[in-house]
């Protein structure tokens, strides 16, 4: 894979599923109620040689998604009751498709440490959705839960920064509010608010207007959603230009097929309700966000006989499941295809914890001081965001070299076994 670099970011590592123990448990879930999602997909960046991928979603691939789902208000009930009453620790989960498998960074883990206990333990997520530069900015929390990643925002914000977590499961939220006072005392302030609401129905929020929101983030929660298209659509009504949404979610590299879509263990630990990626690059581009990043993946393999015989039995032994992490940005002036104006950026080095270089995505890991082409799209989430003041920009917008090469429209996985079973985390001079 050119421009292989495993050394910048956090190490990924595969998650393995263990299913045994859950396939005798009475566990009921949406399986057979929240039928098909029109799912997510993981960005334009797998890489350097690949062909950028359509700015319109097809009507019929959309159509297909959309057309599957049953049972909205079954779904929701469903999920409340898993993550708010069968759910009472994070050891209580029978898989870890939805628990971290990387290492977070020194000053993300410092910040886990100043969590309450009681939020820790209660923590579904399967990546660390905090991005990078977010000193005084204004953080919606899609899925807090107990507030585990809200309170971690909370200090990475600081006291002029603002995290707002947004709930559907009482129990949960309980925790979050009354662990509040604690988190205020430890911290030394308190700058977050917390809400009951399906992240689907934003709109029944009044405090959240339109523009309002610097970054949204969401950990292992939009797989659950029977409504995608509206999530994404609030998300891109609610962030400032400019701003993101930044998230992890458990993706396969298929839509997941019917049989399994029924399965109660499968479901419950969100792999039968993962994004086919292909899917969420129309979905995505549909709702406004016309350049999907890839900032990480890890493989989720299962790993026990059973699971892994009833699947090939289905005739299913080729689909495979993925942890990632995306970041969208709120640009307009966005294009659908990576464009080549001749342009290049200069990384300063000023980013906090990242003196000797940074990385946008999993395929742009920019050194301190050395001259970096990028594509139009780059060019602009750079220009046109809070990391402006941290480059230099050369070049403008007078000539059109047309495509820029590598852009394509491949798998965006690194770390899926045709890319050679490797998480990619930064690269060379290619855009995608």
């Amino acid at each position: 894979k050119p421009f292989l670099d495993s050394n910048h970011h956090s190490n990924t590592t595969t998650m393995k599923v263990d299913l045994l123990s859950f396939l005798s448990s009475s566990v009921l879930f949406a399986a057979t109620i929240y039928q098909y999602t029109e799912a997510f997909t993981p960005s334009t960046l797998q890489s350097s040689r690949r062909n950028h991928q359509s700015a319109t979603a097809t009507t019929s691939s959309l159509s297909v998604a959309q057309d599957m789902f049953v049972d909205k208000t079954a779904t929701h009930s469903s999920v409340t009751t898993y993550y708010g009453e069968t759910l009472q620790k994070s050891s209580d989960l029978k898989t870890n498709a939805c628990c971290t498998a990387a290492s977070p960074f020194p000053h993300i883990a410092e910040a886990i440490k100043n969590v309450h206990p009681d939020v820790i333990s209660k923590y579904y997520g399967c990546g660390f959705c905090v991005p990078d530069e977010v000193e005084g900015m204004t953080i919606l929390d899609l899925g807090c839960g107990a507030g585990r990643d809200v309170y971690i925002a909370s200090q990475l914000v600081g006291p002029n920064g603002r995290v707002i977590g947004v709930d559907m499961t009482e129990e949960q939220l309980k925790v979050a509010k009354e662990t509040q006072p604690y988190h205020a005392e430890k911290f030394g302030y308190d700058n977050v608010e917390f809400h009951l609401g399906l992240i689907e129905k934003l709109d029944d929020i009044p405090s959240l207007k339109d523009g309002s929101v610097d970054i949204i983030i969401s950990n292992c929660v939009i797989n659950l959603c029977p409504d995608k298209e509206s999530v994404l659509k609030s998300c891109h009504r609610l962030l400032k230009p400019g701003g993101e949404l930044y998230f992890s979610d458990v993706y396969a590299n298929r839509r997941v097929p019917q049989e399994l879509r029924e399965d109660e263990v499968l479901w419950g630990e969100c792999l039968s309700g993962a994004l086919y990626w292909n899917d969420f690059q129309n979905l995505g581009k549909k709702c406004g966000f016309k350049d999907p990043r890839l900032v990480e993946d890890a493989p989720i393999t299962i790993e026990n006989k059973a699971v892994q015989q009833k699947m090939d039995d289905m005739g299913h032994s080729k689909l495979e499941f993925y942890s990632a992490t995306y970041r969208l940005f709120q640009l307009d002036s966005l294009e659908p295809h990576c464009e080549d104006y001749g342009q290049a950026v200069i990384y300063k080095g000023t980013i906090p914890r990242f003196e000797s270089g940074w990385a946008l995505d999993d395929h742009h890991y920019m050194e301190k001081g050395k001259v970096f082409p990028v594509c139009g799209n780059t060019f602009n989430m750079l220009k046109e965001t809070r990391f402006e003041k941290h480059f230099d920009f050369i070049g403008d917008w007078s000539t059109h070299y047309g495509i820029f090469e590598g852009c394509g429209t491949s798998m965006p996985f690194s770390s899926s076994a045709a890319n050679g079973g490797v998480s990619t985390k930064g690269g060379g001079g290619a855009c995608c």
